[in-house]
């Protein structure tokens, strides 16, 4: 049966500080253009039936530099959480506010909840079973690991055990009938590494 790659973009400023970066665009640094770059040998030689990524730059981009630019079609729903009023802020930052907020838990006040991300990422899911073919899907750390979570029919908050570092590779597929996850947070941070350690990324490990 065919796989699907997810792919979270690369470095941004705002990723690397550990800022929720949702529908603001800010584009990759230097450091996750080279990233990128790394991840077309990987994808190379690999034929997609689809690919789809999310339109904010950052996505796109990272795309574009891992070589499949060119046959990508963007969709909102691989859009990152909204945040709402914490766009910009860093976890320690609203928990001065709100000392027990949880993402999963409690949402966004003027954005989304887990499960209005959820109800995004199930009609991309159902896009991407509708293919006769391999798919790799490219876009941001909180949304990909929702749709990890939908993927094998788990509530969205389930994403919540599901870290993803900037520029790690995800394989999701089945096992007979079953949906699985093949491998997670798999990192070409080094070449040659297929390694799913997310040491080195610092704060901005699982955001977007």
């Amino acid at each position: 049966m065919s796989e699907v790659l997810l792919i979270r973009h690369a470095e941004t400023e705002w990723s690397r500080s550990g800022q929720h970066t949702g529908r603001t665009d800010i584009p990759l640094t230097e450091r996750g253009r080279e990233l990128a770059r790394r991840l077309a040998p990987v994808l190379a030689g690999r034929e997609f039936a689809l690919v789809l990524s999310s339109p904010l730059s950052r996505a796109r981009e990272t795309c574009e530099l891992a070589g499949l630019g060119d046959r990508a079609r963007t969709r909102d729903d691989l859009m990152e959480w909204d945040y709402g009023e914490y766009e910009g802020l860093t976890t320690p930052q609203i928990r001065e506010q709100r000392p027990d907020w949880s993402l999963w838990r409690d949402g966004c006040p003027g954005g989304e909840t887990a499960a209005d991300v959820g109800a995004r990422v199930d009609r991309v899911i159902a896009e991407v079973r509708a293919v006769d073919g391999d798919a790799a899907l490219f876009a941001h750390g909180h949304v990909l690991r929702v749709l990890g979570a939908r993927w094998v029919e788990f509530p969205p908050q389930a994403g919540a055990r599901l870290a993803l570092s900037t520029g790690a590779l995800c394989t999701l597929g089945y096992e007979r009938e079953t949906a699985v996850l093949w491998r997670w947070n798999e990192s070409v941070v080094a070449p040659g590494a297929t390694s799913g350690d997310s040491r080195g990324t610092g704060a901005g490990m699982v955001r977007s």
